[in-house]
């Protein structure tokens, strides 16, 4: 028996569909790991990011707070955002553009204890960037430290 072409074109369709679909669902697969969700240091304290996990973590670099180990290469801040603070370990080398009470978007991992080990440093590239997750917080950061004074 014969198919009609109106038939063969609906197998055709339905293995298409059914090809994309498996192709989306693959490469969703193969992603899931290297999503990094992005966290700010008041999610954190809530409790919103696991432990263990590949995130990102943006704040304000908290003034006093950068601390250089002996070895040169390790270096200890806090990133906070007006409501939390959270502690950063970052082992390399800082970009030129980091520096206290600047925003700072830390690539890494929040391990056991609350402190996040850091992988990779994105430091702001001028004084009106701030990444969209963010929103004002640089702004608010600032009148808040205008009003402090």
């Amino acid at each position: 028996m014969i198919a009609r072409p109106k038939h063969q074109r609906l197998v055709l369709l339905v293995l298409a569909l059914i090809a994309v679909l498996a192709a989306i669902l693959l490469a969703m697969w193969g992603l899931r790991d290297r999503a990094a969700y992005f966290y700010t240091p008041a999610d954190v304290a809530a409790g919103k990011a696991s432990t263990g996990r590949a995130v990102r973590l943006g704040g304000m670099v908290e003034r006093g707070s950068v601390k250089r180990d002996a070895d040169g290469v390790t270096t200890r801040f806090v990133v906070e955002d007006g409501e939390a603070r959270v502690p950063v370990t970052y082992r390399g080398i800082l970009p030129d553009l980091f520096r206290e009470g600047s925003g700072v978007v830390a690539e890494g991992q929040l391990v056991a204890g609350g402190t996040f080990v850091a992988d990779n440093i994105l430091a702001k590239h001028d004084e009106r960037y701030m990444p969209p997750e963010l929103g004002n917080q640089a702004a608010e950061h600032k009148a808040s430290q205008t009003l402090r004074r």
